[in-house]
């Protein structure tokens, strides 16, 4: 049922409006309001699914409404209703994110069509809001600890700048969860978050991953490629298991991030890049600059923020909330009842050594899942969990 809003000063086109919307569609839920002021309260205090405005009005104008929906609910859309000599305002609203605009009296099809048209965009937002909250939650960091807050808190702050940040610690402890919480949290959440897995890229074709290259560059180059920093132009890049990335691979990293420039392979071109590049590595880099394996130079650039996520076992405390979120998540991926677990189980699973960290008790819960009883027990722990 579409809920829509019309805000007219004058009573006989209010009634128009109301009546002609009412008899189209006996499921549009209409509300009247006799100027801005009064609309942008009804606004302020209720969810409509369109907003019908005029432009000229005592003690608020449509244009004044416009402009506080926009600050209040930008989802809204709103249709102006514009008189004969309010067309240029009309145009005008367009550029400030009105929907439409109809002119007095109202053509009945036309009047019609923009009411379907905006109600159906504001199906679309909504569904848009809705699916990018399920993205979101694929990456929930799960965890109430002083660790898991501490880094909850550190993306808070970091997100919406553009600063870099280097993510350390153990394989399987959720390092990209982190680098997708500080793109989705940040002001490039709309462009792309390209991940790029620096130790799975076999080392003669980094380069050309990360940069591209022109056809005839090496043998199967056979068509000019873009890489994953021109991907990533306007977002984020994630390149996981830094650590692993060559030398001359590293050097051409360090020229993107000093100029923000780079170089397809077999081409002297520059190409510019808006990108904001967030690093992991599980490896000791310190260490690694030491044997002249990492360029320190690259580590001062990459590491501006340091977070380090901890171990499962330096976290013991957020196995209860991450075993119930990996069963409510297993149940809702199989389409079976979500299994419990009791108290003594839970106890077991936290006394663990957790060597494989978050993936692999991910790994145990789906196992005691499938193999466990109804309520998965201590007994099944003992049975099930074993490496």
């Amino acid at each position: 049922m579409a809920k829509i809003l019309v805000i007219e000063d004058e009573a006989a086109i209010r009634r128009v409006l109301v009546k002609i919307l009412s008899e189209e569609n006996d499921a549009y839920q209409l509300e009247e309001a006799e100027d801005g002021l009064a609309g942008v309260e009804k606004i302020k205090n209720e969810d409509y699914d369109l907003i019908l405005c005029d432009i000229k009005m005592p003690k608020m104008d449509g244009v004044e409404v416009l402009e506080a929906v926009k600050k209040i609910k930008p989802e809204i859309p709103v249709v102006m209703i514009s008189g004969h000599g309010d067309l240029d305002t009309a145009v005008n609203t367009m550029r400030l994110g009105a929907f439409d605009y109809i002119s007095k009296p109202p053509d009945l099809n036309r009047l019609l069509n923009t009411v379907r048209n905006a109600v159906d965009r504001k199906e679309l937002v909504v569904e848009n809001k809705i699916l990018k909250k399920k993205v979101s939650k694929k990456y929930e960091m799960v965890g109430d600890s002083e660790a898991i807050s501490k880094i909850k808190d550190i993306i808070d702050k970091v997100a919406q700048t553009d600063a870099r940040v280097l993510i350390t610690g153990p394989n399987g402890t959720g390092k990209e969860l982190v680098a997708h919480w500080l793109h989705e949290k940040s002001h490039r959440s709309k462009g792309n978050l390209i991940e790029v897995n620096c130790a799975a890229i076999p080392s003669e074709l980094i380069e050309s991953e990360l940069f591209g290259h022109v056809k005839g560059s090496f043998t199967n180059a056979n068509k000019d490629r873009a890489g994953k920093f021109e991907a990533a132009n306007g977002g984020t890049i994630f390149l996981d298991e830094i650590g692993d990335m060559s030398l001359s691979a590293q050097a051409k990293v360090l020229r993107a991030l000093q100029e923000s420039k780079i170089q397809r392979v077999g081409s002297d071109k520059d190409i510019k890049v808006d990108v904001r590049v967030i690093a992991a590595t599980n490896k000791n880099l310190s260490k690694e600059i030491e044997e002249g394996k990492f360029r320190e130079d690259l580590y001062h650039r990459l590491a501006v923020i340091l977070i380090n996520v901890p171990s499962l076992n330096e976290r013991r405390e957020d196995i209860p909330l991450l075993v119930n979120h990996f069963a409510a998540k297993i149940a809702s991926e199989q389409g079976t009842a979500q299994k419990t677990f009791s108290d003594s189980a839970i106890k077991l699973l936290q006394d663990y050594d957790w060597t494989g960290n978050i993936r692999e008790l991910r790994n145990v819960v789906e196992r005691l899942i499938i193999l466990g009883g109804k309520e998965v027990s201590e007994t099944d722990v003992k049975l099930f969990a074993s490496k």
